[in-house]
């Protein structure tokens, strides 16, 4: 079973694929980066403000699934600067519940879509 998830609170995939995909027991959410779903523009400001954004947007698409941010079991979240590691973690820290957090990695990357500092993607048990 595979259904595709969409939500206008969230931005519209830029590319040939899906917001997130409801595979049953779980649900997997395409990278989000910091783009305002109103305008489609990445959200002024830096690492935080950007970090936010992105899991706003992953929060819009687990809304639309039924979920909730306790139901992400990994991320895997992209840097395009190491250095915006601390500062990333405290902004994500504030999206999950203490003591219950998903299994993560962190990696640097290159580069991201449209410049963004920050993309975030998600595994989710219902």
């Amino acid at each position: 079973m595979k259904n595709v998830i969409s939500t206008t609170n969230a931005p519209a995939a830029i590319g040939p694929y899906s917001q997130a995909i409801d595979c049953g027991a779980f649900l997997i959410t395409s990278g989000q980066v910091p783009f305002d779903p109103a305008t489609g523009v990445i959200v002024e400001g830096g690492i935080e403000e950007q970090t936010r954004q992105s899991l706003n947007n992953v929060k819009a698409i687990l809304e639309a699934a039924g979920l909730t941010m306790d139901n992400v079991v990994k991320t895997t979240v992209f840097l395009q600067n190491m250095g915006d590691f601390a500062a990333m973690n405290a902004v994500y820290a504030e999206f999950f519940t203490e003591g219950q957090y998903p299994a993560r990695s962190a990696v640097e990357v290159a580069a991201l879509p449209k410049g963004a500092l920050v993309e975030i993607e998600t595994i989710c048990v219902k």
